[in-house]
């Protein structure tokens, strides 16, 4: 048997996400199935997974940024490259008591990734709540003035998740994940001993909880089924479980719906005429699901409760600290996104609309699903204005903010938005390759004929996306727009946020920096300067267009000086120019 930790420590912490995706990696299909509350909408599944995915991805960038501090630190024994402020493992975690070992980042640093990772990614009803109960067990275990890594720091952590939770839903209904959460922590409160016998002593409590769920609910027992977010609960804790064991607990096995052992999915199937809907159940309910996080004070959030308590229901908002996770059914989504206006700042809005089926199941309202289209392209792009650029080409744009990379879930949800037979992928980034092919390949398991285009910049997918023919053969498509951007080196300029060591020198906190091909070759104080020194450095090789997309944070003069540069000193070559938005780079140069 592998090592398994027997305290609560990073590593675990790190174990445990991994292995609670992979359970919702395997379950989510099943818990999609039995998904009838609020909404049956059939998304249950993928939510959970989407969110536990973002909170994994938290994880381990923290582990990858202490491995590559450990990396500079041998490099730079004396410190000259070190970041301020980062010369004591006291601050490295940004919290009091939160002390960095030499071996990897504290638990406290592993706990406020996860829960962060997890808020920002919260997707749905249930992932939002499950995003709320890994706040909870954070706050607990990031706690510096007393370290919680024994079994009653896991009672503690498990006890204010569920208590977390339940506030933050508006109107809590028993027969729900809530409730799977509050048996959990029951249970683990009468468990005596390690985090095992704590985890093993939840994880039945929960299994308990969950099979009682029909009893609870009216719309549950109805359709034969347990609640979806419990199921997703069962398998997050079956995963604790076996972080602290190394064994995985026995399969759980849900009964399949009723009206699906009948010939018809849960999703599909519309509730008796005569059902009752005292529950909450889905009939006759909000026409539209809004999420969006906030930046907000406490104070405007708890203004923000009640204004979206009365515009609809299924309100649940999580988070904390200045930023929050908004999740509500309504009718009139404007008012619930303008409420969150006069709160504070909305971003990464998403509203859907439950009858399009779009996102949701096919067919409802008895229409039939629309026509695939042969192909699309789908592409991660860095700002709005780039977004809305590649959606104007015809492209399905996946935004991805400064900081916060889509998921591979996120991307195969564009591929399925794309309705398309084919799809070519642009990842955009080349740190995202290898999330672009997991999702590629994905995708292919659901008959999506993928092809990765390895793009490393949004100005190579500009240059695929402008010899894009959907009308001709799918490979000879896929060859010609590999051709272009691999034809497209390209650069951005941005500021450095610390002192560091790059291959054209030191550069310090606030230089402005000209990156050509992904490697630092320019290290400057003005972001003209910089960006003319990085322009004229690729021109010296030859070119026939050059691309500049600016960002909102750059100066206006920057684009009419390297244009003007362009035509006073370089013949034949034209310059286009686009507008990115909030795209983290201050300027994106690309050269044909």
């Amino acid at each position: 048997m592998p090592q398994v930790p027997q305290t609560l420590d990073a590593l675990a912490v790190r174990t445990w996400c991994g292995l609670a995706l992979e359970s919702l990696g395997r379950a989510r299909e099943e818990i999609d199935a039995i998904n009838v509350y609020p909404v049956a909408d059939g998304d249950t599944g993928t939510n959970l997974y989407l969110t536990v995915e973002s909170a994994a991805a938290a994880v381990e960038a923290v582990f990858a940024g202490h491995e590559t501090m450990a990396v500079a630190d041998a490099r730079d024994p004396h410190g000259i490259g070190a970041p301020a402020g980062s010369g004591t493992d006291a601050d490295a975690s940004g919290g009091p008591g939160a002390v960095r070992s030499a071996g990897g980042p504290s638990l406290a640093d592993a706990v406020r990734a996860m829960a962060h990772g997890a808020l920002i990614g919260a997707r749905g009803n249930s992932g939002t709540i499950l995003a709320q109960l890994l706040r909870g067990m954070a706050q607990v275990l990031a706690d510096g003035d007393t370290p919680h890594t024994d079994g009653q720091g896991l009672r503690l952590a498990l006890r204010q998740a569920a208590d977390s939770a339940r506030l933050a839903v508006a109107h809590p209904v028993e027969g729900t994940v809530l409730t799977v959460a509050a048996a959990a922590a029951d249970a683990a409160d009468g468990a005596e001993g390690d985090c095992a016998a704590v985890a093993r002593a939840a994880h039945e409590g929960a299994r308990a909880a969950l099979a009682a769920t029909p009893g609870q609910l009216a719309v549950l027992r109805r359709a034969g089924v347990v609640d979806a977010g419990g199921r997703g609960l069962v398998a997050v804790l079956a995963a604790l479980v076996e972080t602290f064991t190394g064994e995985s607990p026995g399969l759980l096995v849900v009964p399949a719906p009723a009206r699906a052992r009948e010939g018809t999915t849960t999703a599909q199937a519309s509730p008796p005429a005569d059902a009752c809907t005292d529950d909450g159940s889905e009939d006759g309910g909000p026409a539209f699901e809004v999420i969006y996080l906030l930046e907000a004070e406490d104070a405007a959030v708890g203004r923000l409760r009640q204004r979206l308590d009365g515009l609809g229901d299924s309100l649940v908002v999580v988070g904390g600290d200045g930023l929050w996770n908004v999740h509500v059914h309504v009718d009139d989504a404007g008012a619930a996104v303008e409420a969150g206006v006069e709160a504070g700042r909305p971003y990464r809005i998403r509203i859907t609309h439950f009858g399009l089926g779009d996102v949701h199941t096919a067919g409802a309202a008895g229409r039939p699903p629309r026509e695939r289209a042969q192909r699309a392209v789908v592409a991660v792009v860095p700002g709005e204005g780039l977004a809305g650029l590649y959606t104007e080409a015809g492209a399905t744009a996946v935004l991805a903010r400064p900081g916060e990379p889509p998921a591979s879930g996120e991307l195969v949800e564009a591929v399925r938005r794309a309705h398309a037979r084919e799809v070519v992928l642009l990842p955009n980034d080349a740190e995202l390759r290898h999330t672009a092919a997991a999702a590629a390949e994905q995708a292919r398991t659901e008959g999506v004929r993928v092809a990765l285009i390895p793009t490393r910049s949004a100005v190579q997918g500009i240059a695929a996306l402008a010899v894009h023919e959907p009308d001709r053969r799918f490979d000879e498509d896929v060859v010609a727009m590999t051709s272009a951007a691999g034809a497209t080196r390209h650069a951005e300029v941005v500021v450095a946020e610390r002192q560091s060591w790059t291959m054209a020198g030191i550069c310090q906190a606030g230089d402005v920096l000209g990156l050509i091909d992904g490697d630092v070759a320019v290290i400057g104080s003005d972001v003209t300067a910089t960006a003319e020194s990085v322009l004229d450095r690729m021109l010296a090789a030859g070119g026939e267009m050059v691309t500049l997309v600016l960002g909102d944070e750059a100066p206006e003069s920057v684009v009419p000086h390297l244009e003007a540069r362009v035509r006073e000193s370089y013949l034949a070559v034209d310059t286009v120019v686009y507008r990115g938005g909030r795209q983290g780079a201050l300027l994106l140069i690309g050269v044909e």
